[in-house]
């Protein structure tokens, strides 16, 4: 009895044993699952390096991106600064040249009024001397107060004097021949005190009175230059147009020209 008891608990033992001890399949599964934990690791690995390149990458491109933007910019401002340096020459030498050109047209205004005073004055009586000299306006006549209104204000920059005395001069004489240019020199003295709506409604009146008079071409400049000046370009644009029209073969057109080219038309 006691034989056949131990028979059994060792025919059990080894059956619990055979439990216990993996099987061949059992090992290669094993094996096989070490084998993808390994290689899940190893993928793991390449594919966060492969982020972390990557990542590095697109940040120096961000960053190549980022000093090009700023070169880019830096560059924009140099021409930004060259275009306002050549339109201040511009606007330099176009203010020479509109300086020289009414001092030529005080010149012509002056001859004018001279040899207005030399016919005024008749033939010289046989048997007298002929010289005559070539004096001034008298102070009584008109065209001496526009002439000292003109000078009030380009000369003396008194600009409310000047303005006062070429009212005058258009009160008292308002058919005269002058008259565009004293209406014109108001206007100007205007600018000179930086009122420039009024100055726009002076040149416009300038040119609704005298149209046809070459001093509305000048009018129509100053006007179209103000309205730009005080940043309504559209409206500059309309004037100078209206220039280039109305006056194609004037001084006046050729600057609006190049002024209308520069903004682009």
């Amino acid at each position: 009895m006691k034989s056949i008891t131990s028979a059994v608990l060792y025919a059990a033992l080894l059956a619990l044993l055979a439990g216990c001890i993996p099987s061949q399949t059992e090992l290669a599964m094993s094996r096989d699952l070490e084998e993808m934990k390994r290689r899940l690791a190893t993928t793991e690995r390449e594919l966060a390096a492969q982020q972390t390149d990557r990542v590095g990458q697109t940040r120096q491109r961000l960053d190549d991106l980022t000093q090009q933007q700023a070169t880019t910019r830096a560059d924009l401002d140099n021409l930004r600064l060259e275009l306002q340096s050549m339109n201040g020459r511009f606007g330099d030498i176009e203010q020479q040249r509109n300086e020289l050109k009414d001092e030529l047209a005080l010149v012509r205004d002056d001859l004018g009024l001279r040899i207005s005073a030399l016919e005024n004055r008749g033939s010289v009586p046989a048997g007298q001397p002929s010289a005559v000299t070539m004096s001034p306006p008298a102070a009584n006549q008109p065209e001496s107060l526009y002439l000292q209104g003109v000078d009030t204000i380009r000369k003396q920059k008194q600009y409310a004097a000047g303005r006062k005395q070429l009212e005058e001069f258009l009160q008292k004489s308002p058919g005269h021949s002058l008259a565009p240019n004293a209406a014109y020199w108001i206007g100007e003295s205007y600018l000179g005190e930086k009122e420039y709506e009024k100055a726009i409604l002076q040149f416009e009146e300038v040119i609704r009175k005298y149209g046809d008079h070459p001093k509305a071409a000048s009018a129509y400049l100053k006007q179209g230059l103000t309205f730009d000046q005080l940043g309504d370009r559209q409206s500059a644009r309309t004037i100078l147009e209206k220039l280039t029209k109305g006056f194609p073969l004037s001084d006046e057109a050729a600057v609006a020209k190049e002024r209308l080219k520069a903004w682009g038309k």
